[in-house]
């Protein structure tokens, strides 16, 4: 299954994903941004485990799948340069601006910008497609939001 995915992902000229595939590659680069430290915490498992919830309408069970399946696929996945640059070639724009939130909510998970979750971010955002600027408001929006909890 997982090998299909990423075969199709990086071939010459990919195509579209289908919503589910879609789902996965992005909920995968959630966990690629919360191991980028080398301390993937529970605390950011279980943010991304929220954010999959939220995003996709799922239960706990089912947002905790896809991560289960978005962790074996990360691990699988070719270098962070490669994975995202073919995930902009199959997902809309849209869906890519929310992933870029949904990733400064894993960064910020623990209440801190570790380094190298926030170096990855900056170059995944532009990789994706996204503009510094639409990057800069994605942060802006989820600190405003920990700030009011």
């Amino acid at each position: 299954m997982f090998a299909d995915l990423l075969r199709r992902l990086t071939a010459p000229a990919p195509a579209p994903l289908a919503f589910e595939d879609s789902r996965l590659a992005l909920s995968a680069l959630l966990v690629r941004i919360a191991r980028a430290d080398g301390d993937y915490a529970q605390i950011e498992r279980d943010q991304i485990d929220a954010v999959l919830a939220h995003r996709y309408r799922l239960d706990t069970r089912q947002a905790q799948a896809l991560r289960h399946d978005a962790e074996t696929l990360e691990a699988d996945a070719p270098d962070t340069v490669r994975f995202t640059r073919a995930i902009k070639d199959c997902v809309p724009y849209e869906d890519r601006v929310h992933v870029i939130e949904a990733m400064w909510f894993i960064v910020l998970a623990d209440g801190a910008r570790d380094h190298a979750e926030d170096a990855l971010l900056r170059m995944v955002a532009p990789m994706l497609g996204i503009n510094d600027r639409d990057s800069n408001l994605a942060r802006k929006r989820v600190e405003d939001a920990h700030y009011r909890d």
